[in-house]
């Protein structure tokens, strides 16, 4: 075996050396994409390519094209994640073609195969259908361009605008790959092409930012804010120890040396070499107001593997020990790879058990819609593993989703069905709720509503709170309460109207009121509220609105919600 990898590489090329590493990896990550369960967000996005658009409650389009795209050529998980294969070898030639010393060996096309095969969260995101793959791809190729524009090629602001905005529609960090790759090269900012790029950029946008128009700003405010907590030290440690994790813990050391050595010649390897640490910094100041995802830095990874390939190739010592320790990775990752096809060892986790589950639900459902309380994913999974139909409802003490723009559980009106929920209550008699344990270790509860009425678009528009409020003081509220559904919605027992004051991501502080009205279908009608503040709000900065409360029902506000901070006494 080794003399005939001897001779593979005397017969081939650097080029070549590398182009036959990246085709093996692609076929290893074709097997897996088809054998391998979906994971939560991959079904979510499957949801999204359900009905293309512009734009998303939490991501651009691209992803969900490419889910389509895929679904039109192959079944099942492997047509939901096929073109996200190809996406990987794809942006790592584009790298190699960047990084590649013009003296290149195929020792050298080993050298980077090896350092791009045993980085760890390459080998994840390497057949998962979710937007970082198109964010690499896109990100290569605006590299690609910014070393056109550099070299004053003609027409590359034209090809560097494309890039741009190819960028925004694969995922919203790709703005950050911008400022990072022009705070590398200042220089750039001086010539007036550049903003011509921009400009292209910023037209090719248009359909999308109309999109958000019409949506209420939905994906900005749910990025920018929506997904704040406070502060714990649990998620800077995290993302800490995630970062060792992801980039190959037997190569943390070498990348800090190696980054220091690397002195870049060019603007994409300038470009490069800052992308580690402004990622991992910027992601690090952001783990103080929530949690992040290790997966957010992934185009630090170019920047790495370009260092620590420029430093290995000139370090014979070095190089040994890159080679051996990345060998050893890639027995490890082989062996976590069979455990995600056929899961000997039993584990529970969401690529596990998805079809077993979800067919309990369905038999339980026998045809009926099914609601999901809360998680998105569930809803999605439901749809994809069985064809039935589902609905997820935003839950307050969760987050809201792209479920919002759809109109599935309207067209349940009227029907019998599953409701999920995640109260119990002892001696239920009412609801008659019950629970099954699935095959993935959860365990879904649920009662059966027999004449199912969202209430979810009810719109509750009010006036009267002020910016700043204190404890014991009484509000008089204005309330203007929609009801856009054909049939009369009930405020009173079973349907409560109560105000929700929500800080943070998680908190929620629900208080009811005396409201008992009737809202005729397809009306609008007026009413006023009367609220003390709490003594238990003091000191916070809340988002407080309304919403109709069904118990055992899921909910979010009911039309848009108002800023206030509750004054400490």
């Amino acid at each position: 075996m080794k003399n005939l990898l001897k001779k593979t590489r005397l017969r081939l090329s650097a080029d070549g050396m590398a182009a036959l590493w990246l085709g093996i990896w692609w076929l290893c990550n074709l097997v897996q994409a088809a054998a391998t369960e979906l994971a939560n967000d991959e079904a979510y996005y499957h949801l999204f390519a359900e009905r293309l658009a512009w734009g998303y409650f939490d991501h651009p389009p691209l992803t969900a094209l490419l889910v389509r795209l895929g679904e039109s050529l192959l079944p099942a998980e492997a047509g939901v994640r096929f073109f996200f294969t190809l996406l990987q070898p794809l942006y790592l030639y584009i790298l190699w073609r960047l990084i590649r010393p013009v003296n290149a060996t195929p020792r050298d096309g080993a050298l980077f195969g090896m350092l791009t095969a045993a980085t760890l969260m390459l080998q994840l995101y390497g057949f998962l259908a979710v937007p970082d793959g198109p964010l690499m791809m896109t990100s290569a190729l605006f590299l690609l361009t910014l070393k056109w524009f550099s070299e004053r090629r003609r027409g590359a602001w034209l090809w560097m605008g494309l890039a741009m905005a190819a960028m925004a529609y694969s995922k919203y960090h790709g703005v950050l790959v911008l400022i990072f790759a022009l705070a590398a090269n200042p220089r750039l900012l001086r010539r007036p092409d550049l903003y011509l790029g921009g400009a292209v950029a910023a037209l090719l946008l248009v359909p999308h930012l109309l999109w958000q128009y019409h949506h209420d700003w939905a994906s900005l405010a749910y990025h920018l804010s929506g997904r704040n907590a406070q502060f714990r030290l649990s998620y800077v440690t995290d993302f800490a120890a995630n970062m060792l994790a992801v980039f190959n813990p037997l190569y943390v050391p070498l990348y800090i040396q190696a980054w220091r050595k690397t002195h870049p010649e060019n603007a994409a390897g300038r470009a490069l070499k800052l992308f580690p640490p402004a990622f991992i910094g910027f992601f690090l100041l952001s783990s103080c107001r929530g949690y992040v995802q290790p997966q957010w830095v992934i185009v630090a990874v170019f920047g790495l593997v370009y260092v620590l390939f420029d430093y290995t190739r000139r370090h014979p010592r070095t190089r040994r020990y890159v080679m051996r320790a990345g060998t050893a990775t890639l027995v490890l990752v082989t062996l976590v790879r069979l455990e995600m096809i056929f899961n000997p060892l039993g584990i529970r986790f969401e690529i596990f058990d998805n079809p077993e589950s979800y067919e309990a639900i369905a038999r339980e459902a026998a045809g009926r819609p099914v609601v999901f309380c809360g998680n998105y994913s569930q809803a999605a999974k439901y749809r994809f593993y069985t064809g039935g139909e589902a609905y997820c409802q935003p839950d307050i003490r969760y987050r809201t989703h792209q479920w919002q723009f759809r109109d599935d559980d309207s067209h349940f009106a009227g029907r019998e069905t599953l409701i999920e929920t995640l109260r119990r209550a002892p001696g239920d008699t009412v609801r008659h709720t019950r629970s099954i344990a699935l095959a993935n270790g959860r365990e879904f509860t649920w009662f059966v509503d027999p004449a199912w009425r969202p209430v979810r678009l009810v719109e509750v528009a009010f006036e009267g709170l002020p910016p700043q409020v204190t404890p014991g003081e009484e509000l008089r509220l204005h309330l203007r309460l929609t009801n856009p559904y054909d049939y009369p919605i009930a405020i009173g027992d079973s349907c409560r109207l109560v105000m929700l004051w929500k800080s943070g991501r998680y908190e929620v502080a629900e208080f009811p009121t005396q409201m008992r009205q009737n809202l005729a279908p397809r009306s609008e009608t007026t009413a006023e509220v009367a609220f003390r503040v709490p003594e238990t709000l003091a000191g916070l900065r809340c988002k407080a609105g309304f919403a109709l409360r069904q118990e055992g029902y899921a909910n979010w506000f009911n039309g848009k919600p108002q800023r206030t901070k509750v004054e400490k006494p």
